[in-house]
């Protein structure tokens, strides 16, 4: 990306390490600080999950947010273009959902450490990632350096896809139940939208 030169009115010429406004500077901390609490909760959980599976999905995510994090850490301490790009994360699995309730206990905080377990475990993952996009999302918005505003902006879709796969496996295992709508409800909801038509120029008078 080519870098130019950004001025504060106060002090002069800013450098590109300086190249960050007062709004973002705090949300970037707050991403910066979500991400190592991320991975410290993965690093927790990871000594009691049970399922390989579980436990494949915990690691290859960990380790994709370990990179993410140091790139993301780069470009916000120099203000330009990380040593290496951000990447995709791409998720194992197929993208089946059983849709469907059937009936199951009902859920309540755990009383004892000794309780935890994959379901307990997949959920706590679940929520991180949500909460990291929402983060980055807010974030972004704020960012004024284009450099950390992109690689935030490349985090999103992999935040999305890994609280995709996380959802994907706790539905397999009967941990996530998917409700739907009647069929009638949800042919009646999509057709009551229509196409936009397509104006090769917003009407309105021209200045002269």
């Amino acid at each position: 990306m080519q870098l130019q030169n950004h001025q504060n009115i106060e002090t002069g010429t800013v450098p590109p390490q300086l190249n960050h406004g007062g709004h973002e500077m705090f949300d970037v901390h707050e991403v910066l600080a979500g991400s190592i609490n991320t991975m410290n909760t993965y690093t927790l959980l990871s000594q009691h999950v049970k399922d390989p599976e579980l436990r494949d999905i915990l690691q290859r995510q960990k380790q994709f947010m370990t990179d993410e994090y140091n790139i993301t850490l780069e470009c916000f301490k120099t203000g330009q273009d990380p040593s290496k790009p951000t990447q995709s994360y791409k998720m194992n699995q197929g993208n089946d959902f059983t849709y469907g309730m059937k009936p199951s206990q009902p859920k309540k905080p755990m009383q004892s450490a000794s309780e935890i377990c994959d379901q307990t475990i997949s959920l706590s993952m679940l929520n991180a990632v949500k909460s990291g996009a929402v983060m980055k999302t807010t974030a972004a918005m704020e960012t004024t350096n284009p450099v950390v505003r992109r690689v935030l902006a490349d985090s999103l879709p992999n935040c999305i896809e890994m609280a995709y796969e996380i959802s994907i496996y706790q539905n397999k295992n009967g941990f996530y139940q998917v409700p739907q709508l009647a069929q009638q409800d949800m042919q009646q909801m999509q057709n009551g939208y229509a196409p936009a038509p397509l104006q090769p120029q917003i009407p309105g008078n021209l200045p002269h």
